[in-house]
């Protein structure tokens, strides 16, 4: 049986194919149409799914769109509208619309692929949760859902176990933790629901200044829920991201060109540290209603808050847990895609995430046609692990583009930048001459599994680079390039058989200077996506200060 999932109308559109319970092809539509956080209808990335899987529409048994509608109108109207008639019909008017333009949608999806088969409709929440279990190795788990929202919910919580999943507790909205994050983040000078990161970031250079503002924002209930103090908000009333009181006790948001003072830096402590402190309560609780599971599976736009993930997984109850590389909105798809495979079949689960490349890849003569086109001096090399090392090694920036690309926002090897952890200035070469980006914003590093232990204390395993671990302190001064300023890094932990090639060239270069790691970050220029094509690698080298470039076998470096 072959199934469809589509995330469409939000951000992070995307495309995914579940055959016979496995997922076979999974793309976001930023990378094929090159707009960073793409709301688009995935139509790229639909046909790319297909062509992947040699299907054509007809033969596809199910199409599962990961969004219910009027759920979201429905939801508002009993707990939001009629209770208390906040001043909410802007937003109820604009959901309305959305939900019919979806049925539009799903009638535009049949007229573009011909398609005449069963559409489902997929929870936004429980899609979540699905693209969590369904692909993480347990039997049996608690799932946390964090997110801004969707279909009227913001936080859930989950039991499953096999193909089941029992509802334990829900968030409504407004009271979102991802909102409070976002409204933080527009204060900042900052982009919502794109530059939560940058937030994340800043925050390890904050004092707890503002802690307890920020705690009282955010009161834990007794059975695990939280309720958000709505008058530090404004999202809830469509009067901007925060209210009037917010903005006496922390002063007008910050202009995107401002200078970052410590009292951004203050700010933006307290709303991590709050957002830590509520789903560490809820997770706790609701491990109480849960006994005897395997782990813990954490999904929702939050869960790319890899501080938060590692305090749930060092702090929390459970020893184990899994994330999905693609745990925001974009992951729906597979959830969508899998949940109604597992429904419609009634059979057991057969897939499990391993590793993250299920996006699109390039044979050898598509890498050498793009290289010739483009009249880009190039040469070929018998092994890229070794000539990589070499050049990290001698202080060079490379892009590395291999293999299928990563599902995710975050590079794990096959569409990466890399750089040697040890120069004390090669965050700033890289922030200022490759990226663009803000000197505060650090780097990753991603280390062979085996070694890491030796490296990092408290160790958990991190394969999707959804955690942040303390470096051992006596390492630190080895590795300066890839530590936040607290001494952590957000690592990933690589083992051979997810990734052969990039693990052989991290050992190459631990042959080399006894480092078991590399610098890590996404191949891309500040405000675009993740590269995809040979094409996008090969417009970003020359866009950057990268030194050299090595698509699959061929090496093309700047000067030659």
């Amino acid at each position: 049986m072959n199934v469809l999932g589509v995330n469409c109308f939000a951000h992070d559109t995307s495309a995914a194919l579940v055959s016979d319970g496995k997922l076979v092809a999974y793309v976001e539509e930023e990378r094929l149409n090159r707009k960073k956080h793409a709301t688009d209808f995935p139509r790229l990335a639909i046909q790319w799914c297909l062509d992947r899987a040699g299907l054509s529409p007809r033969e596809l048994d199910a199409v599962a769109f990961a969004y219910r509608p009027f759920l979201d109108y429905a939801r508002a109207l009993r707990h939001d509208i009629l209770p208390r008639f906040p001043l909410s019909w802007k937003r109820m008017a604009v959901q309305t619309y959305v939900d019919l333009r979806l049925h539009a949608k799903a009638k535009e999806f049949r007229r573009l692929f011909g398609y005449s088969g069963p559409i489902h409709f997929v929870e936004h929440h429980l899609a979540h949760a699905a693209a969590a279990f369904l692909s993480s190795p347990f039997e049996t788990a608690l799932v946390l859902t964090i997110d801004r929202g969707g279909d009227y919910v913001s936080t859930a919580a989950y039991l499953c176990q096999g193909t089941r999943f029992r509802l334990l507790a829900r968030v409504m909205n407004p009271h979102s933790l991802g909102e409070l994050y976002s409204a933080v983040t527009w204060w900042l000078g900052f982009t919502p629901n794109w530059d939560e990161a940058k937030v994340m970031a800043l925050a390890a250079f904050g004092r707890p200044t503002y802690e307890r503002e920020f705690l009282s924002m955010v009161r834990p209930l007794k059975d695990g829920r939280f309720r958000v103090d709505l008058s530090w908000a404004g999202w809830h009333l469509e009067r901007g991201w925060v209210s009037r009181r917010f903005l006496r006790r922390f002063g007008p948001p910050r202009r995107p060109r401002d200078p970052i003072t410590h009292h951004h830096e203050d700010v933006a402590w307290g709303v991590q540290r709050v957002t830590e402190e509520a789903a560490l309560h809820f997770a706790r609780k609701m491990a109480r209603r849960a006994p005897r599971v395997e782990g813990l599976c954490i999904s929702g736009g939050v869960a790319l808050n890899s501080v938060m993930n590692t305090r749930l997984i060092l702090e929390g109850p459970f020893e184990k847990a899994f994330i999905p590389p693609p745990a925001g909105d974009a992951g729906n798809a597979i959830g969508a895609a899998l949940l109604t495979w597992s429904r419609l079949t009634g059979k057991p689960r057969v897939f499990e995430m391993s590793h993250a490349y299920w996006g699109p890849d390039y044979t050898d003569h598509e890498l050498r046609r793009t290289l010739e086109e483009r009249k880009v001096p190039y040469r070929k090399v018998d092994d890229p692990s070794e000539t990589a090392a070499d050049l990290i090694a001698a202080g060079k920036i490379i892009g590395w583009f291999q293999g299928r690309a990563e599902a995710g926002p975050r590079a794990l090897g096959n569409r990466s930048i890399l750089a040697d952890p040890r120069p004390p200035g090669m965050k700033d070469t890289i922030n200022r001459e490759v990226k663009h980006r803000e000197p505060f914003r650090p780097f990753a590093p991603t280390i062979l599994a085996e070694e890491a232990p030796k490296w990092f204390h408290p160790y958990t395993p991190s394969p999707f680079m959804l955690r942040v671990l303390p470096v051992r302190p006596e390492l630190r001064e080895k590795v300066p390039a890839v530590l936040h300023v607290d001494g952590s890094a957000r690592l990933q932990t690589l083992e051979e058989h997810q990734n052969p090639l990039y693990y052989r060239l991290i050992k190459a270069f631990e042959r080399r200077t006894g480092i078991p790691m590399v610098l890590n970050t996404s191949f891309n220029d500040k405000g675009e996506p993740m590269v995809c094509s040979p094409a996008d690698a090969l417009r970003t080298f020359y866009g950057t200060g990268l030194d050299a470039l090595i698509m699959g076998n061929y090496l093309v470096e700047k000067g030659r």
